[in-house]
């Protein structure tokens, strides 16, 4: 509102209330807000009244155009996008090319599409005839009738060679 906290207007209130009366109090509160709506409407009107004015004399278009030169980017977009939207008015040369580029796409696709096509039905006849073809029939491999070799029994295994003691050394005479 003014920039007053909640703080602020409970004294502003506490102070009116003191000086004013409880009493006279509402019929206060009254007027006042009476007068904040007259004071907004009329700020309101002034707005509007400036701003047709403002229509009127064409100041917001001079006023659009200054912002656009000021503004690098936007003039440099907005130059570009009318280029770029001229050239592809129709009837214009690219606006023909590009409908041609897109027809010869197009026929492009649909012999592609025929191409393959016609590869997949090959490859199904070509299938279709090498399952219709007989093989030829396996010989059967003759069964031979292995025998059992016999099991041999295990040597048993040698205990372990105890070592030789060594020889005692002859004690020497002092």
């Amino acid at each position: 509102m003014f920039g007053l906290s909640w703080g602020e207007l409970m004294v502003v209130g506490v102070v009116a209330l003191i000086v004013v009366g409880p009493k006279d109090l509402p019929g206060l509160f009254r007027s006042v807000g009476e007068f904040t709506g007259k004071a907004r409407r009329m700020a309101r009107e002034f707005s509007r009244a400036m701003e047709q004015a403002a229509e009127d004399s064409g100041v917001n278009d001079i006023n659009k155009t200054i912002r656009a030169a000021t503004n690098p980017t936007k003039f440099g977009t907005d130059a570009i996008k009318d280029s770029v939207t001229s050239t592809f008015k129709e009837g214009s040369e690219t606006a023909k090319l590009s409908e041609q580029r897109q027809a010869d796409k197009k026929k492009i696709d649909e012999a592609m599409a025929k191409a393959a096509t016609e590869r997949m039905e090959r490859e199904a006849a070509e299938k279709a005839a090498a399952e219709a073809t007989p093989k030829p029939a396996a010989k059967p491999k003759p069964k031979t009738a292995t025998k059992a070799k016999p099991k041999v029994a295990a040597k048993p295994k040698a205990a372990p060679k105890a070592k030789a003691k060594p020889k005692p050394k002859p004690k020497a005479e002092t």
